[in-house]
């Protein structure tokens, strides 16, 4: 079946909290306090200067992104976004297919680039998928990410022009 992605509502917290949940606690991939509530992610993912998505196949919840300015003033035309796919749930073009999405989202709103601004070096699955889809790594944050098993890791900015 088709995966679609439509803007995510109030309704959908529970299956969002279903799928930061895990990544959180994990604490492999983002610089979010571990130890956060649902409601501090929910605020967090859900915040009113985002724009938040689901990604559905068959009416299940898979995925969820958000789209932001990645900067105010003279940077807000650069975009930024978070990704998360359910663990389960991992391998079958989620991921990819909410990055097209967002790619899609960010030129109709205006922006002129995309930025993620701390991309775990040893999330090597999201960084072979973010250059295939043409964001280069234009810096190295050496050590910039505590990971819970591998210690201080570095941490890449990519980008992308739209």
């Amino acid at each position: 079946m088709t995966i679609t992605i439509r803007p995510a509502s109030p309704a959908d917290s529970d299956a969002i909290w279903d799928i930061l949940s895990p990544m959180i606690r994990a604490g492999e991939t983002y610089a979010l306090p571990r130890d956060w509530t649902r409601e501090q992610a929910l605020a967090y993912w859900l915040a009113p200067e985002k724009q938040s998505f689901v990604a559905q196949k068959d009416g299940q919840s898979l995925g969820t992104y958000y789209i932001r300015a990645n900067q105010a003033g003279g940077g807000a035309h650069v975009a930024n976004c978070g990704y998360v796919t359910a663990g389960w749930a991992a391998g079958q073009g989620i991921a990819r297919a909410m990055c097209l999405h967002s790619l899609e989202v960010a030129r109709a709103s205006g922006f002129r680039a995309m930025q993620f601004n701390l991309v775990v070096s040893t999330n090597q699955r999201a960084v072979r998928l973010w250059r295939g889809m043409g964001f280069e790594t234009i810096g190295r944050l050496p050590g910039a990410f505590r990971h819970p098993e591998q210690g201080e890791v570095d941490a890449l900015v990519m980008y992308r022009r739209l």
